[in-house]
């Protein structure tokens, strides 16, 4: 049976939940639960902590865990990363007094307060910089007001809430990280690989599912080749002729977000009858 790790609260939790429940496997009702048996898939899923996960996968003692990368690198866990998924996106930069810092060169002998303390060290330890990390849980913003450090490295969305501590960013990018499926050496190597095949599978099939829509249109046999240059799907269209003689259908995957611009070329270029279908399920 193989074992995997889900975040148990949070962003990355909700999400991750949710497309469990669209791959077809079992998940907590309760949020108390903390262990949830889906034997009809063959697995068994453990609700941690998300900062702990990368531990547990990468002790050996779960095979397959869903975390961001950016508590997987700060943990120096033994699990690797297996795939990169579209949610939990965040990005980490240093930030300091407004007109004090440029680069991150400047930090030499000073002190950066952060969360992150190994994903920093190590980032600075690769620039060549020498200053001292100083770990905090929360509130990390705060840390120069009050004393604790002369900068810090956090992750970054607007910006707003370090203007409001009179903090600018400044320096290189410390880390793009989303939400990534982890798990162990072993796990690729043991009898379980299989099963984290078939987990792996599944999930992807629920992100082409959400990033694509289905696209069924009637078109004029001589426009197919300008047609699909404005839709040309994964590998090329699924063409059928029609009753009607010189008129085909046509059924394609097109990126969702790109659905209704999409749609106003074909007409333009001549296609009718354009119906777009949600993609349930997939396997690519």
């Amino acid at each position: 049976m193989l074992r995997i790790a889900v975040p148990n609260k949070g962003t990355l939790s909700e999400t991750a939940v949710d497309m469990l429940r669209e791959a077809g496997y079992a998940v907590r009702r309760d949020p108390k639960e903390l262990i949830v048996s889906d034997p009809r898939n063959d697995v068994e899923f453990f609700y941690l902590r998300p900062r702990d996960i990368a531990t547990y996968v990468g002790a050996g003692a779960l095979d397959v865990g869903v975390t961001g990368r950016d508590l997987l690198l700060d943990s120096h866990s033994a699990a690797a990363e297996v795939d990169a998924f579209d949610f939990g996106a965040s990005t980490f930069r240093f930030a300091g007094p407004t007109g004090r810092f440029t680069k991150v060169g400047d930090l030499a002998g000073l002190r950066v307060a952060t969360s992150y303390s190994a994903l920093v060290g190590d980032f600075l330890e690769a620039e060549g910089v020498r200053a001292t990390v100083v770990h905090l849980d929360g509130a990390v913003e705060s840390a120069v007001r009050l004393g604790v450090a002369d900068a810090v490295a956090d992750v970054v969305e607007t910006g707003s809430t370090l203007r409001t501590q009179g903090l600018e960013i400044f320096g290189p990018v410390i880390l793009e990280s989303t939400a990534v499926l982890i798990a162990t050496r072993e796990s690729e190597r043991s009898e379980r690989v299989e099963g984290l095949e078939t987990f792996r599978r599944r999930l992807q099939g629920v992100m082409v599912a959400r990033r694509y829509v289905l696209m069924d249109y009637d078109l004029p046999a001589d426009l197919l080749e300008k047609a699909s240059t404005i839709t040309p799907g994964f590998e090329s269209p699924t063409v059928s002729p029609l009753r009607d003689t010189g008129w085909l259908a046509v059924r394609v995957m097109v990126p969702r977000d790109d659905t209704n611009d999409v749609m106003d070329r074909l007409y333009a270029l001549g296609a009718r009858a354009i119906l777009v279908s949600s993609i349930h399920a997939a396997r690519i």
